[in-house]
């Protein structure tokens, strides 16, 4: 079964790449799994994001901006 990426989980990646950016940080990976449902960013300086369906967002390894 797969799963779909939800309108939340789109507009919140969105904002996430929008703050990479503004920060001048390039976006090195960005991938769906859709086995859980999750989004993956890896950004410069090894920055890594996780979108979750419900919007919600967190940093894997919490770098210090």
């Amino acid at each position: 079964m797969f799963i779909l990426t939800t309108t939340e989980q789109a507009l919140a990646c969105v904002r996430v790449c929008q703050m990479l950016s503004n920060l001048y940080k390039d976006i090195r990976l960005f991938r769906f799994d859709d086995k859980t449902g999750e989004v993956y960013i890896l950004s410069a300086d090894e920055l890594q994001i996780i979108v979750y369906p419900n919007g919600e967002w967190e940093f894997v390894n919490e770098p210090e901006l």
